[in-house]
């Protein structure tokens, strides 16, 4: 009997008609595919993308060289040398973030007391030539000064949920 029952299921294909049914039932359905540059998805609130360096109202640099974040980076994707300034202040000389080794944590951002390092909501970049994925503290200071406003803007939104 249980032979019998195998071989008509497989004379009369059912287990095609099963999936063509499955088939069927997504055909049409209503699509979720996103066309990518023209339509944009939205992007959640602790979204954490491309690094950036900020500066004070005057121009300076916010970095005071702690070393705080290369310290709590668990990917070691942080490199910081410093130097003491004349008037005893102590700034970096080199700031680098190897993209490659980040895992985007944030737990740089969470560590900096002067809340220099910070990630934007940037998140389309790319490289074409190798070594374009090391952050030199002079790009890490250009992105901040063009998103510096959208900063701002988020770093006053999360203060005020606080």
């Amino acid at each position: 009997m249980r032979l019998l029952k195998h071989y008509l299921q497989s004379f009369l294909l059912l287990e095609m008609f099963k999936g063509m049914m499955l088939t069927g039932r997504y055909l049409f359905a209503r699509k979720v595919t996103v066309q990518y540059p023209e339509e944009k998805t939205p992007i959640s609130n602790r979204f954490r993308g491309l690094h950036a360096l900020r500066r004070y109202a005057n121009g300076e640099e916010r970095c005071i060289a702690c070393k705080l974040c290369e310290a709590v980076c668990p990917a070691l994707a942080i490199t910081i040398d410093s130097k003491v300034r004349e008037d005893g202040s102590r700034r970096t000389t080199r700031y680098d973030i190897d993209l490659f080794k980040c895992i985007f944590c944030g737990f740089c951002e969470e560590a900096c007391p002067v809340d220099s390092i910070v990630e934007t909501s940037v998140f389309e970049y790319h490289f074409e030539k190798r070594g374009e994925q090391i952050m030199t503290k002079e790009k890490l200071l250009a992105v901040g000064d063009k998103f510096e406003n959208d900063i701002a803007a988020c770093k006053q939104a999360d203060s005020t949920y606080r």
